[in-house]
């Protein structure tokens, strides 16, 4: 059987390389939309195509994981992700563009769906915190890298080599999963895939992810109700994609429910500040990207820390603490004003990364410590849904608050400046009382225990 360290080694590595592929994306949309001659709400879908596919497939893919194999789902996962990535590069169209980002998706979703899965399967309760924390902290080393990695590519090469890019390290990591990661882990072996309930999550994801992103009441309501048809689906069918009864586990159900607050509370923060920082204060974008650093980074300093704690003390009180300090981090942005210091919002960013890094590693591990082990798959993929809808979600109130003060189509300009700075007041203020109940949510939850 393979090492412990080996897989966490190549489960880091794949992480670092999906979650800066991410952000690099993110810097290189205005030079992607350029060449492929893409308006702007299209020029969205760049990213929004993978987040739906992630989505989507995350689920269902990782109870295929359970049934036939986490390694073999997470190696056929990182293949895809690096051949999209390359064709992603050689891109000639906008449809080209849009429809390998969704393939590219469905690769994401399988390495997302097994890698926390795999490092479960080999590290038992008690080194399990740590060893998440180790795999959490080089998600977010991506996430800090990536802008700096794709400004440079983007600036002195092409957009193009921001898709490039990935193909070393992808292929690294499959020569590793390959060469170093013996055996197989198949907890769910010989049971059943249900395609009726994965089709029907499918579409009920899809609808609320796009309904989200569209800020459309009528998609959230029609995925809301095909969501609920699924879980009716699900409680009958004897091999079911989803466990619905999971959710009778407390600890289960509320950790994921603290795990989306979370996501909601601070993923449409630097798309905030990135805006005030280039408009209002007058940052080019690489200084403003430097500045939104300072988030990622304390996250990835806390993180194997904030592990290492959880394997000692219950980590629902680690995880609480984080997104306590992550509602005071918040609720200091809520009162940036136009005189406001970039050195007062890189304190902030601080104060909200060492609250993430405190609340992300331990809530996964009371996730998936509160499971058996042949639902490792299903439970991973769960907390990377939690944090694909939260990220919709998030996007959504802030795209929403902005309509509102500023009006549909306005342009941020000198004369609506202290109107976007109210709206962003009030954007950071919402999220920092969502983050209160995420810290009740965490605290409900109880002592974990063995499942």
């Amino acid at each position: 059987m393979s090492s412990k360290r080996s897989v966490l080694l190549v489960s880091a590595l794949s992480a670092f390389l999906t979650s800066s592929s991410l952000s690099t994306v993110g810097v290189a949309v205005p030079a992607i939309a350029k060449e492929l001659a893409m308006d702007a709400p299209t020029s969205g879908w760049v990213l929004t195509s993978f987040l739906l596919a992630c989505t989507v497939f995350l689920v269902p893919l990782g109870r295929v994981a359970d049934i036939k194999g986490r390694k073999k789902v997470f190696a056929l996962g990182n293949a895809i992700f690096v051949a999209s990535s390359m064709l992603c590069g050689l891109s000639t169209s906008t449809e080209m563009m849009l429809g390998l980002r969704f393939v590219q998706g469905m690769g994401g979703a399988m390495i997302f769906a097994t890698g926390v899965a795999l490092i479960s399967s080999v590290f038992p309760p008690q080194e399990r915190g740590r060893a998440l924390g180790l795999y959490t902290s080089s998600v977010y080393v991506g996430l800090t890298m990536g802008p700096l990695i794709g400004g440079a590519l983007t600036g002195f090469l092409s957009w193009r080599y921001v898709f490039f890019f990935n193909v070393p390290l992808g292929c690294a990591v499959m020569a590793l999963t390959l060469s170093r990661l013996r055996g197989e882990w198949v907890e769910a072996k010989g049971e059943g895939l249900d395609v009726v309930g994965s089709v029907v999550y499918g579409l009920a994801t899809a609808m609320l992810v796009a309904g989200l992103s569209l800020r459309s009441l009528a998609g959230v309501a029609l995925g809301a109700a095909l969501l609920a048809a699924f879980a009716l689906w699900e409680l009958r069918n004897r091999w079911p994609v989803l466990e619905v009864r999971l959710f009778k586990n407390v600890t289960f159900a509320l950790s994921n429910l603290a795990a989306l607050i979370n996501y909601a509370a601070t993923y449409a923060v630097s798309y905030a500040l990135s805006l005030y920082l280039q408009h209002v204060k007058g940052l080019s974008p690489h200084y403003a990207g430097v500045v939104l650093t300072a988030q990622p980074a304390a996250q990835a300093l806390v993180s194997p820390f904030a592990g290492y704690v959880a394997d000692r003390v219950e980590p629902r009180v680690v995880a609480s603490m984080g997104m306590t300090l992550t509602a005071v981090g918040l609720w200091s942005l809520s009162g940036v004003g136009l005189e406001t210091s970039v050195e007062t919002i890189i304190a902030s960013l601080i104060f909200v990364g060492i609250g993430l890094g405190l609340f992300v590693s331990p809530n996964t591990k009371a996730i998936m410590n509160s499971v058996s082990s042949r639902f490792y798959g299903v439970a991973s993929a769960m907390t990377a849904t939690m944090r694909n809808m939260g990220q919709a979600m998030s996007m959504a109130i802030i795209t929403l608050l902005m309509a509102s003060f500023l009006g549909t189509g306005a342009r941020i300009e000198p004369s609506v400046y202290p109107t976007f700075v109210d709206c962003l007041k009030t954007a950071f203020q919402v999220f920092s009382g969502m983050c209160v109940a995420g810290v009740a949510a965490s605290l409900a939850r109880g002592r974990l225990e063995a499942p």
